[in-house]
């Protein structure tokens, strides 16, 4: 095991601050500073409230994850950061930060994928993922479904949302209801003890002309809204527990269906899925049943690595490292709407000359010491 890449992953692309460091396949510090909190009071995420809240919590987070994991800055291959998609102040705090340590540590530096780190912290789970892997991820910002044959290189977008994603459907319901930000978990505990099949809320994209792997979200929120004032302008009572059980089976049918499907249809005998949505109970297990009746086997990783974390970017960077994938450079910037089809970015240096190294050739002083 000693000799397996020893990775730091930094995430910021939203609210949390993560700090991962996996060695190989192995986690051994996962630390998390959310601020969640603070942005619950607007509804939503505020994203310069969340790039101060980043800048706050860097250091002492990785210091953090240092003490948890046991081991020295020093002792790093590498260090793997977030480089996109996300929100751009957020994004630029953690690629600031991995530039920072890399080139005081004279470490190599990997700015990767959010949406392909997603799909490889399921290997500090489950161990090494099957080429090519199905991934169904579906979070705040994001519903894709993704084939990946090589998570370091090759991820092609089979399908994703074509307006709100999964997440934000569930926090506009929430927020209808009086529930609270963030809406996920509130209405999975609800709809426990409700009835998913009490109302008959619409199946987005899933009639027969409509594509196969697109996801839409958008016309069940504004119907299950609609119900929601229809109830309320009557002065009936609006059933909590029923809408959130009818709203979720509406949203986690569609995305399982799909998601099987796409299998099915590209000879993949497994499906992973990722993402904080991920952490609904019924999405995993609906996801579970059906892949079961299809002769499918299901990944999905735990909860806590389900939502946004550093321990996924440490995965994809410790995977970057043992598969040899060119370093990024110092020009390595934050970009918002990097697209799933890029895993890392190599930047200019490697995109032209792989033979020059750039990032190896920092300071051989160590200036962390």
């Amino acid at each position: 095991m000693a000799d397996e890449p020893l990775v730091l992953g930094i995430e910021t692309s939203c609210d949390e601050t993560g700090v991962g460091i996996v060695r190989g396949t192995t986690l051994l510090a996962d630390a998390v500073a959310s601020s969640v909190d603070t942005h619950a009071r607007f509804g939503g995420v505020v994203p310069e409230i969340a790039s101060r809240a980043h800048l706050e919590a860097m250091v002492p987070t990785i210091e953090r994850a240092l003490q948890e994991a046991g081991v020295s800055a020093r002792d790093l291959d590498g260090i793997a950061v977030t480089a996109g998609p996300g929100l751009a102040g957020a994004l630029l705090v953690g690629v600031s930060a991995a530039k920072a340590y890399a080139y005081a540590l004279g470490k190599p530096l990997y700015g990767v994928n959010h949406l392909a780190s997603h799909i490889c912290v399921d290997q500090l789970e489950h161990g090494r993922l099957p080429e090519p892997t199905m991934a169904l991820l579906v979070s705040g910002g994001h519903s894709s479904l993704l084939l990946a044959p090589d998570i370091t290189s090759d991820v092609r977008p089979l399908g994703a949302t074509i307006d709100d994603a999964a997440g934000e459907a569930f926090d506009k319901i929430a927020r209808v209801l009086d529930l609270g930000f963030p809406g996920g978990p509130v209405i999975d505990r609800l709809a426990k003890e409700g009835d998913p099949a009490a109302i008959a809320f619409p199946r987005g994209l899933s009639g027969s002309r409509d594509p196969a792997y697109d996801f839409s979200f958008s016309g069940l929120k504004t119907s299950v809204a609609r119900w929601i004032e229809a109830k309320r302008a009557s002065g009936e009572e609006v059933p909590v527990r029923d809408v959130a059980a009818s709203f979720q089976e509406a949203v986690v049918d569609v995305l399982t269906r799909k998601a099987v499907r796409a299998c099915l249809d590209e000879g993949v005998d497994h499906l992973m899925i990722g993402g904080g949505v991920a952490a609904n109970s019924r999405l995993r297990a609906l996801a579970q049943e059906r892949c079961e009746k299809a002769g499918i086997r299901l990944r999905v990783p735990r909860p806590k690595l389900c939502t946004d974390n550093g321990a996924m970017v440490a995965a994809l960077g410790a995977e970057m490292v043992a598969r040899n994938r060119p370093a990024s450079d110092w020009e390595l910037s934050a970009d918002s709407s990097l697209p799933v089809t890029d895993p890392h970015v190599p930047g200019a240096a490697h995109a032209h000359d792989h033979s020059h190294d750039h990032v190896h050739e920092v300071s051989k002083d160590n200036l962390y010491s």
